[in-house]
């Protein structure tokens, strides 16, 4: 095991138990942080692809603006920040954890399966300009369409929270 496999595994465990807890936690403010843990993992794992561009799109878009907007909406809607007590039943705990780790194990074999033992090679600058070029050219309503999606989903907790 190389150094770049030791960090990776660092960085996966994090990002999976910081995933884990946006999911279990009880606050929606504590959840939000979490996700900016996960995501900023995954920024990690970018950058140990060689792909720092893709790193610091990661960071500025998810971790600042997304996790910004979901903070943002969760203050003008009022959202219950406390802890709440919630009805599930060990019966839907059970099967929620059956269906996650059945997901989670097919994604696992599915990649594996994928790639076996092939090796990722380092691109340099080329790849990211074949990635900015791919972005520009092939994605541009995709994107601009989530841009839109996010701007309605401000607008409408705007809607929310305003009073009468």
């Amino acid at each position: 095991m190389n150094g770049q496999e030791v960090a990776f595994l660092i960085l996966a465990v994090i990002g999976g138990l910081a995933g884990l807890l946006v999911v279990t936690s009880r606050n929606v403010v504590h959840a939000a942080l979490y996700l900016v843990v996960a995501l900023a993992s995954v920024a990690g794992v970018y950058l140990l692809l060689a792909a720092p561009f893709v790193a610091f799109v990661q960071v500025i878009i998810y971790v600042g603006a997304i996790v910004v907007l979901i903070l943002f909406g969760i203050m003008l809607t009022r959202a219950p920040v406390g802890r709440r007590v919630l009805d599930n039943t060990l019966r839907a705990r059970v099967g929620a954890f059956v269906v996650g780790a059945g997901v989670f194990i097919m994604f696992t074999v599915f990649l594996g399966g994928a790639f076996g033992d092939e090796r990722i090679e380092n691109q340099g600058a080329t790849a990211t300009e074949a990635l900015g070029e791919s972005l520009f050219r092939n994605y541009v309503l995709p994107f601009e369409a989530v841009s839109v999606l996010l701007l309605a989903a401000l607008i409408g907790a705007i809607v929310l929270a305003r009073r009468d």
